[in-house]
């Protein structure tokens, strides 16, 4: 029984969908939940995958937020092992981060659904396949990362041009959240920090149209998500052939 660890930073941000997923496939989960305990020292070598999941922190915070180095540190030594990691959102950009590659401030920030378009790599990826075309995703970022060199582009916005990347044979990070639910959805909707930031975007969304979008989009992304989240999880367990990584100028 393959297990799995997975680093949560907020409780608004849980696994979500993935979660009965994961326990269906008889899967073990052992969580790290960075809010509760910031000076966690998880031993990465015990677990055969990793999930790195979202949260409102951002790579640049480390001198407030230690335990984002603890992150980078343990992705870095997953890599190293071949092993499967998936970030999302936060988690995708602290990927990119160890890979090298520059994550910043978004010149526009995506709140809500967006038409996801998938890159011939992407069309074609063992893991993101189910999602080829183009595919309405549920959103929440201000940051963005850029695919790391060697890594493959997978997919994209209008609005934000690197949305996935695959590195390696088992190393994805998304940006999007396909893990959502109404219930999460709406839970993010009534969280105040959530609000705030939706609230500084204008014009640009609102409430009602976020709601409106998930009635009509939720049942296909998620039928599309398990698809998603099933190959990736295919990975698990697998034979894995060690990595060398980039330099570590990342640190």
């Amino acid at each position: 029984m393959p297990r799995i660890l997975v680093f949560q930073h907020v409780a608004a941000e849980p696994l979500g969908t993935l979660d009965p997923l994961i326990r269906r496939r008889g899967h073990r989960i052992r969580f790290t939940n960075f809010d509760r305990d910031p000076h966690a020292q998880p031993n990465v070598d015990r677990y055969r995958g990793l999930i790195v999941l979202g949260g409102p922190m951002n790579v640049e915070d480390q001198a407030q937020r230690p335990h984002l180095r603890t992150e980078l540190l343990a992705i870095e030594r997953m890599l190293e092992q071949g092993k499967p990691v998936l970030g999302i959102c936060l988690g995708a950009q602290l990927l990119a981060h160890v890979l090298g590659a520059p994550v910043r401030k978004h010149h526009r920030p995506e709140i809500g659904w967006y038409p996801l378009q998938t890159t011939e790599a992407g069309h074609d990826d063992p893991v993101l396949a189910p999602l080829a075309g183009t595919a309405p995703v549920f959103q929440w970022h201000r940051y963005s990362f850029e695919v790391p060199q060697g890594a493959h582009h997978l997919a994209r916005t209008d609005t934000c041009e690197q949305q996935a990347f695959r590195w390696g044979d088992n190393a994805y990070g998304f940006q999007f959240h396909l893990e959502m639910d109404v219930p999460l959805i709406e839970r993010w909707l009534a969280n105040p920090v959530y609000r705030e930031e939706l609230a500084e975007l204008g014009h640009d969304t609102s409430e009602a149209a976020i709601r409106a979008h998930t009635l009509e989009h939720i049942h296909a992304m998620q039928t599309r998500a398990d698809a998603v989240f099933n190959n990736f999880l295919d990975l698990i367990g697998q034979p894995q052939r060690r990595y060398t990584l980039p330099s570590r100028e990342w640190i």
